[in-house]
């Protein structure tokens, strides 16, 4: 018998009722998913992609989707699988079927989820694809109120061996919610002030940092941009009428310790900075209440600059002239700074700058606000020749002479965004 018929001999012993076969059966399987296997085939057989055929799933992948409900050896070895294997587009309209991606999302938000960190990097595999991206600005998942809980919910489909019900189980009915807000407010929450390393005084037992790639994800798609531009309940779980923009609950991660977080936040930022309507309240101070056309709810600035400059910064000291045009949090800082270590983070948060160059207010906005003093520090200790380029072609934009020709830059843009919401009450349907 060949090894790959060995292996899909295994696979009916996912389905053992003794929780050891299952556990031996599965660890065998993991060695043939990472990329590379000799055997990985056998994990797509059957499977087609493209065409309006439905969502197609062979016995093995099912059987391991099951598996991550298990005991936490089983499920262990469940999730790192399908997060081995979910580089594959055949796999994304299985492991992104509703009731699966509900499981993912309420097992993440769980607090008690040991393996959330897992379930985290499977969900950031998965939102590569455009198609989940646009499931998860719409999902919903159900949450009972539960006093006894760190975050006073329990998320009703996390419930797996290693995630059990509550005792005694609330008596409230469940209540349907939006599953990205709370998403944001888990990863925010899943930082915590001091760092330690015993899970027993932790409110959450995973730290959540590829949360971040999820939400880079979903901001390369417009509709997942307005998500992070329009302004929403500061509290996702109560009445809260304070307004704020998704996106000010990600910036203070732009100098997060976690390589991860950084980056994707990062990307989060500069994604949304494609919306060039959004620009005024990107870069405006916080205590200034602004719109993002089409919308026209006001709410707090988001205030951006001092979170993409920090990264970019030195410990290089400037004039006094110099030091009182940058942002209160770049002003006078300790010999020991230390600028992104990561290339393509640099690079990521140059790229923004860039794109808020867009307009002319947003070009004055940064001329204003010392960034050509911190580009230019940059430059001169910078290595990487692309960075290098870029940060010439940000200096050159900064300080080229302006004049009426390019007074009116991405007016257009800002012009046609606030037509698109005029069509748009034109066109709604007014519910009686």
């Amino acid at each position: 018998m060949s090894d790959s018929a060995q292996l899909k001999e295994l696979a009916q012993f996912l389905r053992d009722k003794n929780p050891q076969v299952r556990q031996i059966a599965l660890a065998n399987l993991l060695g043939q998913t990472p990329k590379g296997s000799p055997h990985r085939d056998i994990f797509y057989t059957g499977l087609r992609s493209g065409g309006l055929q439905q969502i197609q799933e062979n016995d093995l992948i099912r059987d391991i989707k099951i598996l991550c409900r298990d005991q936490l050896a089983t499920a262990h070895d469940a999730f790192r699988a399908l997060v081995n294997l979910s580089d594959n587009s055949l796999l994304v309209g299985s492991l992104s079927e509703p009731a699966f991606l509900k499981f993912i999302v309420s097992y993440i938000l769980n607090p008690q989820a040991i393996l959330a960190d897992l379930a985290s990097m499977l969900l950031s595999n998965l939102s590569a694809a455009s198609s989940v991206c646009t499931v998860l600005l719409s999902l919903k998942v159900p949450l009972l109120p539960d006093p006894n809980s760190p975050i006073k919910w329990f998320p009703v489909n996390s419930r797996c061996g290693t995630c059990p019900a509550p005792v005694p189980y609330p008596a409230d009915e469940p209540k349907e919610v939006l599953a990205l807000p709370i998403l944001i407010d888990a990863f925010v929450k899943a930082a915590p002030g001091v760092e330690t390393q015993d899970l027993e005084k932790r409110t959450r037992k995973s730290d959540l940092h590829f949360l971040a790639s999820v939400f880079a994800n979903i901001s390369t798609i417009p509709a997942g941009r307005m998500f992070f531009l329009t302004p929403r309940p500061a509290d996702p779980f109560g009445d809260d009428v304070d307004l704020e923009y998704p996106l000010s609950k990600l910036l203070a991660f732009t100098e997060h310790k976690d390589t991860i977080r950084r980056g994707g936040v990062a990307s989060t930022i500069k994604n949304c900075a494609f919306h060039t309507p959004a620009h005024r309240a990107l870069l405006a101070a916080e205590g200034e209440k602004v719109t993002v056309p089409p919308s026209t709810v006001a709410a707090p600035a988001i205030d951006i600059l001092p979170y993409v400059l920090l990264p970019l910064a030195g410990p290089e000291e400037f004039d006094l002239e110099d030091q009182e045009l940058l942002p209160p949090a770049l002003q006078f800082l300790p010999p020991t700074k230390k600028r992104e270590p990561d290339p393509v983070i640099r690079l990521t948060h140059v790229e923004t700058l860039l794109l808020l160059c867009t307009t002319r207010w947003g070009r004055d906005y940064l001329r204003t606000h010392g960034v050509y003093e911190v580009i230019r520090a940059l430059h001169e200790n910078e290595e990487v020749e692309k960075i290098s380029e870029h940060v010439e072609r940000l200096v050159n934009l900064l300080k080229r002479d302006e004049g009426p020709d390019t007074a009116k830059d991405g007016e257009d843009i800002i012009a046609a965004a606030r037509v698109e919401e005029s069509d748009d009450e034109d066109s709604k349907i007014e519910e009686i």
